[in-house]
């Protein structure tokens, strides 16, 4: 019955008042005092400690447009992270005097990065200076495009560095933030440099960084959890009209943490530039009139629901075409948009836990998105078959490319023999790691506020999973669109199991189960009362 295979990582010794918090810490290496003060307690220092290269000279290069009042160009990417970055960037400048505008490039019409065409446009209207925002770091031949036509460019990128890089005046480089996240040290050295004053507006600028680390899936340690836990408490402080007008838009209550930025705002965010053109996005969070944020923010939500309506159409034409013995599952047809498939090869991983290639299919060229499971590199894997690849890019767990139709299938059949040799059968087998077990009397509030003081949660530092032993079922029942979700009664608590819908025929009350599950406060109902969000559950034996 249970979806997955168990490890518990630790067995606590409870005759320690403070057994779960060790657990807790130890389970995340923090062996220290200092590195559990650290985690704990993040600090702006901690930002700062991250020094991204070229950025004195990048400085230095801005200092000298300012002064000849050139004009300056901050080119985005159409994601939350570039969006936010270049919101950062471009305040900034425009605060400090420069003559300074944005650009966000169509994803269907200029496709990612910088582009030559665009590079050509804001050159003849004068442009002299373009800094780019969360990419840039493999664009060669666009750099020296734009060096030709008497135009320089300063990189900000985290993505990992090419094995040959751009001619680009500076690289502001670092792989410790997202690309939003270096992008706020960058406009923080420019700052110190060029208006010392202006720090504290800086600051304030720490929500964006921390909306875009998290929606970028950054790991949340180091300088990157320290962005995230102060831009948090910005967050909760906003007076930012666009941000004010998301959250209204998404009726959201007043605590906003990583899970309502990572699954609500962020989405809607994303939206715009996955299917219709993410300027808008921009210009929500650059609003300075609350009444034209609350436009932007109905525009942004309505893009969402059309973005999830044309996921969910295109995941259950997908789910059909998944041939169950390919250890790479490649699925492609014309009609899928391609800001989406993305998404589509996540939810698909998902539910087949192995790594998925989505391809929306063109008459002569067609795009991909692929995403992993740990362990497995799928960028390195689509670069190992690139003789039938235009061009590709990204990380271990996800990656894009672009690849001619007509040859999809050789694609397939090259990646899938590449997996075989090197996909070990025990990484199809999904897993999860439980903290450690808790018996029925140790679920209560003040478990919950140790489990709190490890906020915020994310990448690298999971939300808690515990695992309790033959909880009596009390009441069982199925909620939500298509009965997709499982509501029981446990031992005297109430839980729900998101998309375990399938379970209700399996479990009846009175049965005897082992649950997986995660610790929260039920706000839906706003009672107070402790809810258990399951994970996986089993008969117990």
């Amino acid at each position: 019955m249970a979806l997955y295979t168990w490890k518990i990582i630790a067995r606590p010794d409870h005759k320690n008042k403070n057994w779960l918090a060790l657990v807790l810490a130890k389970n995340r290496g923090l062996v220290t005092q200092k590195k559990l003060n650290d985690f704990l307690k993040p600090t702006l220092n901690q930002i700062l400690e991250i020094k991204p290269k070229d950025t004195s000279k990048a400085v230095k290069r801005i200092q000298k447009a300012l002064k000849k009042k050139e004009k300056i160009i901050v080119y985005s990417d159409y994601d939350a992270d570039g969006i936010c970055g270049t919101a950062i960037l471009w305040e900034t400048l425009y605060d400090l005097g420069a003559d300074v505008l944005p650009y966000v490039p169509h994803r269907i019409k200029e496709g990612y990065g910088l582009s030559k065409e665009a590079i050509l446009e804001l050159s003849k209207k004068g442009v002299k200076l373009i800094i780019t925002v969360d990419h840039g770091a493999s664009a060669v031949e666009q750099i020296d495009y734009a060096a030709s036509l008497g135009v320089d460019v300063i990189v900000t990128d985290h993505h990992i560095l090419p094995q040959k890089l751009p001619n680009a005046f500076a690289i502001v480089h670092s792989t410790d933030l997202c690309g939003a996240g270096v992008t706020w040290r960058f406009a923080f050295e420019i700052v110190k440099k060029l208006k010392p004053s202006y720090k504290n507006f800086l600051l304030e600028k720490l929500e964006l960084a921390a909306l875009a680390t998290i929606a970028d899936l950054v790991p949340l340690l180091g300088a990157s959890r320290a962005i995230v836990k102060l831009g948090l408490e910005k967050l909760s402080q906003t007076k930012r009209p666009g941000i004010l007008a998301l959250i209204k838009a998404a009726s959201l209550g007043p605590k906003i943490g990583t899970y309502e930025i990572g699954h609500i705002l962020a989405p809607r965010i994303n939206a715009m530039g996955r299917i219709e053109h993410a300027l808008d996005s921009l210009r929500l969070l650059c609003a300075k009139n609350q009444d034209q944020a609350n436009t932007l923010a109905q525009l942004l939500s309505k893009t969402n629901t059309k973005r999830q309506s044309l996921t969910t159409k295109t995941v259950t034409s997908a789910m059909n075409m998944v041939v169950e013995n390919q250890i790479i599952g490649v699925v492609s047809h014309d009609s899928w948009h391609e800001g989406i498939i993305g998404l589509v090869a996540s939810r698909l991983v998902d539910s087949f836990h192995k790594p998925m290639i989505v391809i929306s299919k063109g008459e002569v060229y067609s795009k991909g998105s692929a995403r992993s499971i740990p362990g497995f590199n799928i960028a390195e894997a689509i670069h190992m078959s690139s003789e039938f690849v235009i061009e590709s890019g990204g990380h271990p767990m996800a990656a894009g490319f672009t690849i001619k139709t007509c040859y999809i299938q050789n694609f397939s059949e090259s990646i899938n023999q590449y997996a075989k040799e090197r996909l070990a059968e025990e990484l199809l087998t999904p897993k999860l790691s439980i903290e450690c077990e808790l018996k029925p009397e140790d679920i209560n509030h003040k478990t919950l506020e140790i489990i709190n003081q490890f906020e915020p949660y994310g990448m690298a530092n999971p939300q808690p999973l515990f695992l309790t032993r033959n909880m009596l079922v009390e009441d069982v029942r199925c909620v939500g669109a298509a009965s997709g979700h499982l509501k029981l009664q446990l031992a005297g608590f109430g839980a729900i199991g998101f998309n375990m819908g399938q379970m209700r025929t399996q479990i009846r009350p009175g049965y005897l189960v082992d649950a997986v599950y995660s610790i929260s406060e039920d706000r839906y109902n706003g009672n107070g009362t402790i809810q258990l969000k399951l994970k996986d559950l089993s008969i117990s034996s």
